[in-house]
């Protein structure tokens, strides 16, 4: 387990807050994700996980507060300028290049998101394709693949733009108990690495196979926070998320 205590956070929030008019999506968010470390977010449906995405991300803009990423404020950066700053992210619902193969997917991420050459590029679509299992599907177009393989290639797209900080929106979602340890056994893999990741998930024994330190948000709020054993016996948490009361 990553020792958060000693460490400096690669990733902080701190008072990040979202409104979209009367209805207030994040509320005076603040958290740190350190660097090695897997932060696992849980909560209700509902309880704006992916608008933390989003705000991480750039793709949506905080009307309070502040982020920061391995020092610097990357608060009114955008999208794209976070990406090539080192935060790779996948989303809830797999967005490849449809008509596009597999590798031209990856090489795509690669020279936009990572800045690489074309050379460059090619070699880390090759290398991302071997660490994910998509080698025999580099060739196939990317919209024709099952739902494991896009939820693959959703990682293995974020991977080929070079993340030290790497989001996953619900990436086990809809796969079966043996799809979704296999794609565990690739984020141990990369954990092992040293990238840093914060996992959002409602397939809680894969996330708890991973995560350092879980946080728990509920109507935008964080609810809990801290080692996950501690945090799934908290009884408000227990309450909320699975329905069960102390």
């Amino acid at each position: 387990m990553t020792n958060t205590a000693t460490s400096t956070p690669i990733l902080l929030l701190h008072g990040v807050s979202k409104r979209y008019g009367a209805l207030q999506v994040t509320h005076d968010m603040s958290f740190s994700v350190h660097k090695g470390e897997t932060l696992g977010i849980l909560g209700p449906n509902g309880a704006g996980k992916t608008t933390l995405f989003n705000l991480i991300s750039g793709d949506v803009r905080p009307d309070q507060g502040r982020i920061e990423y391995m020092g610097q404020n990357i608060t009114h950066l955008s999208p794209h300028q976070r990406c090539r700053t080192g935060i790779g992210r996948s989303y809830q619902v797999p967005q490849p290049f449809a008509h596009m193969t597999v590798f031209e997917n990856l090489v795509t991420a690669a020279c936009f998101g990572g800045q690489e050459s074309e050379n460059e590029a090619w070699h880390t679509a090759t290398e991302v394709l071997e660490k994910t299992g998509l080698t025999a599907h580099a060739n196939k177009p990317a919209g024709g693949l099952t739902l494991l393989n896009r939820k693959r290639m959703e990682l293995a797209r974020a991977l080929a733009t070079r993340p030290d900080l790497l989001l996953l929106d619900e990436i086990a979602g809809g796969l079966t108990e043996h799809e979704a340890m296999e794609l565990v056994d690739e984020l141990r893999r990369i954990k092992a690495e040293g990238t840093s990741m914060v996992w959002i998930e409602h397939v809680v024994h894969a996330l708890l196979s991973i995560a350092d330190r879980l946080l728990v948000v509920n109507f935008g709020a964080k609810l809990a926070e801290g080692h996950p054993q501690a945090v799934m016996n908290d009884d408000e948490v227990r309450r909320v998320y699975m329905g069960m009361e102390a």
